[in-house]
Protein backbone atom coordinates (compact mmCIF):
# COMPACT_ATOMS: atom_id res chain seq x y z
CA UNK A 1 0.00 0.00 0.00
CA UNK A 2 1.75 3.20 -1.09
CA UNK A 3 1.22 6.44 0.53
CA UNK A 4 1.63 10.15 -1.24
CA UNK A 5 4.78 11.76 0.34
CA UNK A 6 4.27 15.79 0.05
CA UNK A 7 6.61 18.51 0.48
CA UNK A 8 5.01 21.43 2.74
CA UNK A 9 6.76 24.92 1.47
CA UNK A 10 8.99 24.75 4.44
CA UNK A 11 10.44 21.50 3.22
CA UNK A 12 11.00 22.44 0.10
CA UNK A 13 12.65 26.00 0.81
CA UNK A 14 15.22 23.37 3.35
CA UNK A 15 15.70 21.31 0.51
CA UNK A 16 16.55 24.13 -1.87
CA UNK A 17 18.84 26.03 0.91
CA UNK A 18 20.43 22.73 2.02
CA UNK A 19 21.28 22.07 -1.85
CA UNK A 20 22.96 25.68 -2.34
CA UNK A 21 24.96 25.51 0.84
CA UNK A 22 26.59 22.17 -0.22
CA UNK A 23 27.15 23.04 -4.03
CA UNK A 24 28.82 26.63 -2.59
CA UNK A 25 30.61 24.79 -0.47
CA UNK A 26 31.94 21.20 -0.98
CA UNK A 27 33.04 19.35 -3.98
CA UNK A 28 31.12 19.39 -7.05
CA UNK A 29 28.71 16.92 -7.26
CA UNK A 30 28.14 15.90 -3.74
CA UNK A 31 24.63 18.46 -3.64
CA UNK A 32 23.28 16.25 -6.45
CA UNK A 33 24.38 13.14 -4.72
CA UNK A 34 23.01 14.47 -1.21
CA UNK A 35 19.81 15.26 -3.25
CA UNK A 36 19.32 11.79 -4.69
CA UNK A 37 20.12 10.21 -1.74
CA UNK A 38 17.21 12.22 -0.34
CA UNK A 39 15.13 11.68 -2.62
CA UNK A 40 15.69 8.06 -2.04
CA UNK A 41 14.57 8.50 1.49
CA UNK A 42 11.44 10.23 0.28
CA UNK A 43 10.53 6.97 -2.09
CA UNK A 44 11.06 4.67 1.18
CA UNK A 45 8.90 6.47 2.82
CA UNK A 46 5.84 6.03 0.83
CA UNK A 47 6.15 2.20 0.90
CA UNK A 48 6.93 1.95 4.18
CA UNK A 49 6.80 5.45 6.69
CA UNK A 50 6.24 3.83 10.06
CA UNK A 51 9.93 2.84 9.88
CA UNK A 52 11.02 6.56 11.36
CA UNK A 53 11.30 6.87 14.84
CA UNK A 54 9.77 9.77 17.38
CA UNK A 55 12.28 12.53 17.40
CA UNK A 56 13.69 12.70 20.91
CA UNK A 57 13.23 16.33 21.38
CA UNK A 58 9.32 16.04 21.14
CA UNK A 59 8.95 12.42 22.63
CA UNK A 60 10.55 14.10 25.64
CA UNK A 61 7.37 16.60 25.80
CA UNK A 62 4.97 13.68 25.28
CA UNK A 63 4.61 14.52 21.85
CA UNK A 64 4.21 11.31 19.28
CA UNK A 65 2.12 12.58 16.04
CA UNK A 66 5.94 13.31 14.01
CA UNK A 67 8.16 10.85 12.84
CA UNK A 68 11.62 11.05 11.37
CA UNK A 69 14.38 9.44 9.34
CA UNK A 70 18.16 10.08 9.13
CA UNK A 71 20.63 10.57 5.73
CA UNK A 72 23.21 11.43 8.48
CA UNK A 73 23.70 14.17 9.01
CA UNK A 74 20.50 15.45 7.54
CA UNK A 75 17.10 14.82 9.63
CA UNK A 76 13.62 14.56 7.62
CA UNK A 77 10.98 15.03 10.26
CA UNK A 78 7.31 13.96 8.42
CA UNK A 79 3.83 13.30 9.95
CA UNK A 80 1.44 10.22 9.06
CA UNK A 81 -2.17 12.23 8.07
CA UNK A 82 -4.17 9.15 6.80
CA UNK A 83 -2.30 7.97 3.21
CA UNK A 84 0.14 10.67 2.94
CA UNK A 85 3.48 11.81 4.27
CA UNK A 86 3.74 15.51 4.98
CA UNK A 87 7.58 16.15 4.98
CA UNK A 88 7.85 19.24 7.25
CA UNK A 89 11.26 19.52 7.61
CA UNK A 90 15.04 18.99 6.12
CA UNK A 91 17.64 19.81 8.74
CA UNK A 92 21.19 18.95 9.16
CA UNK A 93 20.65 17.14 12.85
CA UNK A 94 24.11 19.16 14.34
CA UNK A 95 22.19 22.04 14.71
CA UNK A 96 20.02 23.28 17.74
CA UNK A 97 17.18 20.61 17.09
CA UNK A 98 14.99 22.23 19.96
CA UNK A 99 14.78 25.61 19.18
CA UNK A 100 13.99 24.66 15.80
CA UNK A 101 11.13 21.83 16.34
CA UNK A 102 9.91 24.65 18.75
CA UNK A 103 9.48 27.10 16.37
CA UNK A 104 8.89 25.33 13.26
CA UNK A 105 6.43 22.33 14.16
CA UNK A 106 4.87 23.66 17.88
CA UNK A 107 4.21 26.84 16.68
CA UNK A 108 2.77 26.51 13.54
Amino acid sequence: MSFSVLLTDDAVRDLEELYDYIDHHDVPGKADYVLEQIEKVFSSLSENPRRGVYPNELVSIGIKEYREIFFKPYRIIYRIIEKNVFVLLIVDGRRNMQELLQRRLLQA
